[in-house]
């Protein structure tokens, strides 16, 4: 199901109260991005989100069916995702699922090495490039120069000692 109609959106790691809602750790952007969405998918299974709320960085949602904690406990643990046709980004933006693998590429053309794995920090997100040696690149507008997620390159302005 981790195809390119669907693009993974989080985790519901708990229940969150009596009455069905489930707390899901959100992948995306915010737990406000996920607010734009109709519905989710649970592994093969659709859920319309018939609410859903911002609390203290994850996302609410009241899953229609879902009536109570007993119907909420079997889907805690379970990753959810959503249809990549109605994820609206602004122009320029990608999903990180898209440049995974993707060849990163100095501005003079030199090859550094593939996309490995995006790791989260509070100050930015750090790309982890794989070469030769490994690469820990902040992926901030300093060092990330150009990302062309639809051809997979990524262009990058390297300093003494990256």
């Amino acid at each position: 199901m981790n195809d390119k109609k669907f693009v993974p959106a989080g985790r519901i790691v708990n229940t969150h109260g009596v009455q069905g809602e489930v707390k899901i750790e959100v992948w995306l952007d915010s737990p406000k991005f996920m607010k734009k969405f109709k519905r989710l998918f649970v592994g093969e299974k659709e859920f319309e989100i018939l609410s859903g709320k911002e609390h203290k960085g994850f996302f609410i949602a009241k899953l229609k069916g879902i009536d109570d904690i007993n119907a909420a406990m079997p889907l805690k643990g379970r990753d959810v995702q959503v249809l990549r046709e109605e994820a609206k980004l602004p122009e320029g933006s990608f999903f990180i699922q898209d440049i995974m693998g993707a060849k990163v590429v100095t501005m003079d053309g030199e090859e550094i090495g593939v996309l490995k794995d995006v790791m989260e920090t509070p100050a930015s997100l750090i790309y982890i490039v794989q070469g030769d040696t490994e690469h820990l690149i902040p992926a901030v507008p300093e060092f990330i120069k150009e990302t062309d997620a639809e051809n997979g390159i990524i262009k990058v302005q390297l300093i003494e000692g990256m």
